[in-house]
């Protein structure tokens, strides 16, 4: 059975009128052709940007975590079209009392895509081998399992802190025991993050996947994780042809599931939106995510599926207290706080149904506090502010990644074009620094923390506060150069332990309160519903609230 007692993930608000279409499409599709049946043909996607790589654990991206999805599974995952923890490569599951003791019971007869035998001793494989990583290098990048786990059996990476992992033993071939050292309230919604998938050992091995080296500001990772991914989704890895931007996705013809409808995904990468609008104009891809607000009606006006997902998500500007001593007094992030008209720039650039956000997570996520200080517009308070802190003109470098559109940020360049406006107007000099998404933005900011002020936002993975304000602030991170405020990251840790459900409830408010008004270590901006676009002869496609879309039930008509 399902864990009982834990609270595990809530259903946010699902696209329903979609949801319900795209699945009635869906179920036609298989009366039509039977069960499983693929209707052949191929989709293309037109991606934002390049992937990192394709190996799981090394990713905390959308833009990989796309193709990634769809070759490889987590233990549990999400019903399609909300947050709802269901099956994956886990049929079942419990817990024990204490929350620290996982029994995962695995779905039989699953195979990865090299024919090896998807079973409780490959589970653990992998989970040793992400707590047992070598390597600074390598351990530096995997940000979603220290989110989550802490840290390894022997730190390397200077952001690593105290592993909850413990062990992992297969009981047998079809059952795997997780054992934490302590609880956590990510559990179970943690387990379907996309970077904790499940890879084959074999390939693993084989291709050295372990092996991350870094030179300079670059890291460059092993043949798994560039042309040899196996896991054991409905599609297998048919190659990143870099001269045509173009990833290949095959059906997997063993896949243990339904298998994938359309013969091949092909996902085109294509980072300016103008030219991503053509090409889905011109019928040359079928689907791009995160259309600017403004084209929203445009494009469905002209006969495009414009699926709307709900705002599970965070856009904030980050303050780095590392660089600027001055960013390091209370006041002076206050006064950049009281600068920014977040009103205005959600009316003028945010998509339809923003809101301004007056803290890191949704107000549907438990641990809300609607008494949290706000902080209203108001550029006087914040020049006195700056005045009292001696901070008066002082130069901020300011990044941003003009080359993508994400859920929380569907428009960069005009974004930071806004927020730098506003800061100026309070006699702060901004130093405008636009960096590629990865490859630069990505580990400037959150591996090198070369920066003053940059604007970053967050997808939601499950629902539970500490998936994002745990994520964001648990642990000093060289994004915010917060390595002092040890005392928030002990309140965070415990409002995480804390098992009593009102008993949580009231420590991630606390949590939140004194994150405004004690130690605002970033700004909250706004919450933007994020939607996918889709020709009219796309069907199947299930808009997720976690932009956690899978491929294998889309067809495409003929023309």
């Amino acid at each position: 059975m399902q864990a009982r007692g834990l609270r595990s993930a809530i259903a946010v608000a699902a696209v329903a009128v979609m949801a319900a279409g795209a699945a009635g499409c869906a179920a036609s599709d298989r009366e039509e052709g039977g069960e499983g049946t693929a209707s052949g043909g191929t989709f293309i996607f037109a991606g934002a940007g390049d992937p990192k790589n394709f190996d799981p654990i090394f990713n905390d991206d959308g833009e990989s975590f796309r193709p990634v999805r769809q070759m490889f599974e987590t233990l549990v995952t999400h019903k399609p079209g909300t947050a709802d923890v269901v099956g994956g490569l886990a049929e079942s599951w419990e817990h024990d009392a204490s929350g620290k003791v996982w029994t995962f019971k695995l779905r039989k007869n699953v195979k990865f895509h090299d024919g090896t035998a998807f079973n409780a001793a490959a589970v653990c494989y992998n989970f040793d081998r992400w707590y047992n990583m070598k390597g600074a290098a390598a351990q530096s990048q995997m940000l979603y399992y220290q989110d989550v786990f802490g840290g390894f059996a022997t730190n390397e990476a200077e952001t690593a802190g105290k592993s909850i992992y413990d062990k992992c033993e297969a009981k047998d071939e079809g059952t795997a025991v997780v054992s934490l050292n302590t609880y956590k309230g990510a559990f179970p919604g943690a387990f379907a993050l996309t970077s904790l998938s499940i890879a084959s050992p074999e390939a693993l091995k084989k291709y050295d996947a372990d092996k991350v080296t870094q030179s300079g500001d670059s890291f460059e990772y092993s043949a798994f994780a560039n042309t040899n991914p196996v896991g054991t989704g409905p599609f297998t890895f048919g190659g990143w042809d870099k001269a045509k931007n173009e990833i290949t996705l095959n059906r997997y013809a063993d896949y243990w599931g339904d298998k994938a409808k359309v013969d091949k995904v092909i996902i085109k990468v294509i980072k300016d939106e103008t030219t991503r609008k053509q090409e889905l104009r011109a019928g040359t891809v079928q689907g791009i995510d995160f259309p600017a607000p403004a084209d929203r009606k445009a494009l469905e006006t002209e006969g495009f599926q414009v699926l709307n997902r709900p705002a599970f998500n965070i856009l904030y500007l980050g303050i780095n207290q590392k660089n600027n001593p001055k960013l390091a007094d209370l006041r002076v992030r206050q006064a950049l706080a009281y600068a920014l008209n977040r009103e205005q720039l959600v009316q003028t650039k945010a998509p339809g149904g923003s809101s301004v956000a007056s803290q890191f997570l949704p107000d549907t996520v438990l641990g809300y506090a609607p008494d949290a200080q706000k902080y209203e517009f108001n550029p006087d308070k914040a020049k006195q502010l700056l005045k009292d802190a001696g901070a008066e003109g002082m130069t901020l470098n300011f990044y941003y990644p003009p080359d993508v559109s994400r859920p929380y940020m569907p428009n960069p360049q005009e974004i930071f074009t806004v927020l730098a406006n506003d800061l100026q107007a309070v006699g702060i000099k901004v130093n405008g620094v636009p960096r590629p998404w990865n490859g630069g933005f990505k580990d400037d900011v959150q591996q090198f923390g070369k920066h003053d002020l940059h604007i970053l936002g967050w997808t939601g993975d499950y629902n539970d506060p500490g998936n994002f304000v745990g994520t964001f602030f648990g642990r000093a991170k060289p994004e915010f150069g917060d390595e002092k405020m040890t005392d928030m990251f002990a309140a965070i840790t415990a409002a995480d332990a804390t098992v009593d459900e009102a008993g949580k409830k009231a420590a991630w408010e606390q949590v939140n309160r004194d994150i405004a008004s004690k130690w605002l270590p970033a700004i909250p901006v706004w919450h933007a519903p994020p939607a996918i676009v889709v020709t009219k002869d796309v069907k199947g496609l299930v808009a997720s609230p976690l932009t956690a879309e899978e491929f294998n039930t889309v067809t495409v008509s003929a023309s």
